[in-house]
């Protein structure tokens, strides 16, 4: 049988991918040696925005008497059914995509896949079985995994990546957590909430240092306030495990220092995922650690496509599903536009949440242009207030030339749900007049977003 499309990968590249080509009328199979739905589904986004939301609800419990409120009796925060409900909830995802996949007549191929030469994908079995199968278009999407530094080995218990951190067997009373990316800052709030003692370690000035350095300022604030305890311009030198606890030697202004912790968790980035799967064999070529593509996902070799995380741009699950359905419909003979990567959204659930699209105001003055920031502070906003939380604020950038929006920063509760307003915008160029004399409902936190762009304009009405 020759299949029209064959995924390498179900992750939400992968399987996004593989229903848009079942929609246009493409016969499909994803190949896929785990559960369904990759990384994202069962040991990263989802996941771990629930046992985020199991943080929130311990610390709204916590903090009952704020909102006047009595809790009899002691509020503990029970960490296995935390994690429990954490792979319930993957669980019920991944049972999801098997669905989809049933509804949209894709096959899954279960094994390890590995491109060949003519347009050919090797599929090995959990037995070890091999069996060939060909498709006109094969398109790789293979994720990737937490790197892995030669100073931070990681044994899967006393050093950790994101994967073990889900499903640790009990909470550790001490934990290091060594990068600020979204990853490790997630996961300093999450254990810090339920009552392990974190230190979160960062390299460069500022935790969060993808974000506008005022987001920056104001989370590593934030979580300082709640305890825990932020190194930044600090590195590691090495990592101790064959003690009862973790020592970990730590490079500062003032010279070395050791940090002792039950666990510690490497969060300073990803590995694509591109050992084993053919590319040397088949010819497709690699550039930096990734596959090179052109703007439809087509590798050097004809009939061989890549998306995701093994390809240049942002490691985020929305821009692999996009770039899986842009590489499918250009397939299928449409004409769809290249993805504009100056506009995607990025967020990091932690307590303030945080979010961003387009250039910060550094990258901006960099780029040459004559700018108009404007900002507006929770402490401004009535339903902040009203929620009991109010730190944060929007940021907003525009060029003051010729209007355009450049950058929009949000730090604060509900701003990875308020971001979709600014990427919209962005992509219909519209003017800052437009968002202004938009009528926002009141009372909301995104009426923040008018507030800061009507800053920007000298027309802010609440500050």
């Amino acid at each position: 049988m020759i299949y029209d499309v064959i995924v390498i990968g179900s992750g939400p590249g992968g399987y996004v991918a593989a229903i848009r080509a079942s929609q246009l009328g493409l016969k499909t199979a994803v190949v896929e040696k785990s559960e369904l739905g990759g990384v994202c589904l069962n040991w990263g986004c989802i996941p771990t925005k629930a046992l985020l939301k199991s943080a929130q609800v311990f610390n709204y419990v916590s903090h009952a008497a704020n909102y006047g409120v009595k809790v009899d009796g002691e509020v503990s925060a029970d960490f296995e059914g935390m994690v429990k409900r954490s792979r319930e909830v993957a669980s019920g995802m991944s049972n999801g995509i098997q669905f989809l996949f049933k509804k949209n007549k894709i096959e899954h191929l279960a094994g390890m896949g590995k491109v060949l030469p003519g347009k050919k994908v090797e599929v090995t079995d959990a037995d070890g079985k091999k069996k060939e199968y060909t498709a006109k278009h094969i398109i790789i999407a293979t994720g990737a995994r937490s790197k892995e530094l030669p100073f931070l080995k990681q044994d899967g218990k006393k050093v950790i990546g994101y994967r073990e951190a889900m499903s640790l067997p009990k909470q550790p009373k001490s934990m290091v957590v060594v990068g600020s990316g979204a990853i490790g800052s997630e996961f300093a709030y999450f254990y810090n909430s339920i009552g392990t003692k974190v230190t979160l370690i960062e390299v460069l000035p500022e935790i969060v240092p993808l974000e506008d350095v005022e987001v920056s300022k104001q989370l590593g604030r934030s979580f300082k306030k709640a305890g825990i305890k932020v190194l930044t311009g600090v590195s590691v030198e090495k990592v101790d495990s064959k003690g009862k606890t973790c020592k970990v030697t730590v490079k500062t202004k003032k010279g070395e220092e050791v940090i002792e912790a039950e666990v510690v968790l490497s969060a300073v980035g990803i590995s694509p995922n591109l050992e084993g799967i053919g590319l040397e064999e088949t010819g497709v070529e690699t550039e930096n650690g990734k596959i090179k593509v052109d703007d439809f996902y087509r590798t050097t070799v004809s009939g061989y496509y890549a998306i995701g995380d093994i390809v240049p741009g942002p490691a985020l699950a929305h821009v692999a599903s996009h770039e899986g359905i842009t590489c499918v419909e250009k397939i299928a003979g449409l004409d769809p536009d290249p993805i504009d990567y100056g506009n995607i959204p990025a967020c990091t659930y932690t307590n303030p949440e945080v979010a961003s699209v387009g250039m910060t105001e550094k990258q901006a003055k960099e780029a040459g242009y004559d700018i108009k920031v404007g900002k507006f502070p929770y402490t401004a906003s009535g339903k902040a207030s009203a929620a009991g939380n109010r730190d944060g604020f929007v940021k907003v950038i525009f060029d003051a030339n010729y209007g355009e929006w450049l950058g929009c920063h949000l730090i604060g509760d509900n701003v990875t749900e308020m971001i979709a307003e600014a990427v919209v915008a962005r992509k219909l160029e519209t003017t800052a007049h437009e968002i202004i004399k938009s009528i926002h409902p009141h009372p909301t936190m995104s009426e923040a977003v008018m507030e800061a762009v009507a800053a920007a304009y000298d027309e802010v009405i609440h500050l």
